[in-house]
């Protein structure tokens, strides 16, 4: 085992400095296109009616590349992906070759799916927008927190010690809300929260268009709001247990890099700068078999006409990431996330 994590740890090293793919250390998978909420910063549900989802022959066909990769992690990400009549089935192909396995969830249908969840899943992150009722707001389904936070502890009532975080996507209508998100957190026992600004520039979340100002403005917070936001952040970063215990996932200057990406938007300063080399550790597969080096940039290939390992090294796909600039592409430097995996990083 040691020689194969020596092994896998040089590849991931030669990835960087050729840029052709010798280690893949994670894989975003998303298994069915839906979602079974309608959020107001996201526009997939748009686009329910036009199902696609992801196939065990899919699965099937990624494992040469998987194993030939060394992936050690799978995010099942969405849409939601429990909506994937045969999602256990999917994630049973993958356990089988001992991958990890991530879920990433709205919540609403965890608590009837929570053995299976426990069998097949190794830990899961799901979508928290507010206290109750800004989260129905939000999600714009009657009783969603309900059922998130029923699903949270129906879970734990079966495995206390099973790991599940929270993702919050902070926004105009809801960053006053931020101290009731982390209680409303700790509450229903989830382990960790992070929080992330909204993507409102890019084709990202089945965007045919990038959204134009008058839809951004509805999610980003106006000018003359940045000082509240400011003043919040202010309190959040204050209580200095949250980041200590790591109950809050980033640092403070992170959640203050929420601010300065806003401000951006206005010309009060650049957009906060993400190390991220994402296209060079991850990639993602979209319900219609589409590969795209992360969720922000363009396709690069299908599984379903080309091999998964051929569609990652090939010249086109080589020659982008080898051109590209996270200081100065446009799509990198408005981006709200970043992964950024050190060849000595070892995923558990």
């Amino acid at each position: 085992m040691a020689g194969q994590s020596l092994y896998h740890t040089y590849q991931r090293y030669r990835t960087l400095q050729t840029h052709k793919i010798s280690a893949l250390p994670i894989v975003i998978l998303m298994p069915h296109s839906a979602c079974n909420c309608r959020c107001v910063m996201c526009d997939i549900w748009k686009d329910n009616k036009n199902l696609k989802q992801l196939t065990e022959h899919d699965i099937n066909g990624l494992l040469t590349a998987l194993k030939k990769f060394g992936t050690r992690q799978v995010l099942m990400s969405g849409g939601e992906a429990l909506l994937n009549i045969n999602f256990f089935g999917l994630c049973s192909i993958l356990k089988k070759h001992n991958i990890k396995i991530t879920l990433l969830s709205t919540g609403l249908s965890i608590k009837r799916n929570a053995n299976q969840i426990l069998e097949y899943i190794d830990d899961l992150i799901v979508s928290l927008d507010g206290d109750q009722p800004l989260h129905d707001a939000i999600r714009d389904i009657p009783g969603a927190f309900n059922k998130l936070k029923e699903g949270v502890e129906h879970i734990r009532s079966i495995n206390p010690n099973y790991r599940i975080t929270a993702r919050t996507v902070i926004h105009r209508l809801n960053f006053r809300n931020w101290q009731a998100i982390i209680a409303a957190a700790k509450a229903m026992g989830i382990n960790q929260v992070s929080f992330l600004p909204a993507d409102v520039s890019s084709h990202a979340f089945n965007r045919q268009t990038a959204w134009a100002e008058p839809k951004q403005h509805e999610i980003l917070p106006s000018e003359n709001e940045l000082g509240e936001l400011q003043q919040v952040i202010d309190q959040v970063t204050a209580n200095e247990s949250d980041f200590t215990s790591h109950f809050i996932a980033e640092s403070k200057s992170k959640i203050q890099d929420i601010y300065r990406y806003y401000a951006a938007f206005y010309g009060l300063n650049e957009f906060p700068f993400k190390k991220c080399n994402a296209p060079w550790v991850s990639a993602v597969i979209e319900a219609d078999g589409s590969v795209r080096p992360c969720f922000f940039h363009e396709a690069i290939g299908n599984i379903r006409d080309n091999a998964f390992a051929d569609i990652l090294n090939s010249k086109e796909a080589i020659d982008f990431r080898r051109s590209l600039n996270m200081g100065t592409n446009a799509t990198c430097v408005k981006c709200v996330c970043s992964l950024n995996l050190s060849p000595l990083t070892r995923l558990n």
